[in-house]
């Protein structure tokens, strides 16, 4: 049988064909399977437009928390081809979690930096981690803020349906509406957020029962008494 030669059409498009698949493959696990490991990472082209998904490892304030991005969930292999981790196994996770600061919603400051604890943050901490800890979300970044973490409106499955977590906080008396220009992200929900503040006050849920108290600060206050 004589040689084909490396030039003959069919060799030339089975080639070609060859190449195509390889970089459509690859460019599909770029978009869809690659893991995102820390929130500089996140493409640009995801801002705003895409939800990333994965499962919440630590929580470590009232309205910030780590996630474990789990790209394709479970049609990626996660649970039974890749292995899933554990929650609050943040020291092993080191620069493996996109660190997630809720948009739109500021929560109670808890003691840091020398800084007392102010009224109210360890309730806001405890109901953050009883709500998402250890749950599958979908995480819509929408900027990076000076800390280096996500600002993202973030929806979680419940019972009655998808839920934003920070329309819940606000909803709830868990944190107020937030009042600082820089950075400030609301993903077009700001009027109802402040709609949902609004009910919170009238009905006194969660901090806002200590609103009438001459000791009430809010935490967009506290921050600038102690910065």
């Amino acid at each position: 049988m004589s040689d084909v030669s490396p030039t003959h059409p069919l060799v030339l498009l089975y080639g070609f064909g060859t190449a195509s698949a390889l970089i459509t493959g690859y460019a599909f696990y770029s978009r869809n399977l690659r893991r995102i490991n820390v929130a500089t990472d996140i493409p640009s082209y995801m801002f705003r437009k895409r939800y990333l998904f994965g499962k919440v490892t630590s929580v470590g304030d009232g309205d910030n928390f780590h996630m474990f991005h789990l790209p394709g969930g479970r049609l990626g292999g996660w649970g039974w081809l890749r292995k899933i981790p554990e929650i609050n196994t943040f020291r092993k996770l080191k620069n493996r979690t996109i660190h997630v600061r809720l948009c739109g919603v500021d929560a109670p400051e808890r003691s840091h930096f020398g800084k007392p604890a102010q009224p109210y943050s360890e309730e806001a901490l405890q109901w953050l981690r009883n709500y998402i800890l250890g749950r599958k979300l979908y995480v819509k970044p929408l900027s990076l803020d000076q800390y280096n973490r996500v600002v993202a409106k973030v929806m979680v499955l419940k019972w009655n349906g998808f839920r934003d977590v920070s329309e819940e906080m606000i909803k709830n008396g868990i944190g107020t509406v937030y009042e600082a220009k820089q950075g400030v992200e609301f993903d077009g929900k700001e009027a109802l957020y402040l709609a949902w503040e609004k009910y919170a006050k009238r009905e006194k849920r969660g901090l806002w029962k200590d609103k009438n108290k001459k000791s009430f600060v809010s935490p967009r206050e506290y921050k600038r008494m102690y910065n």
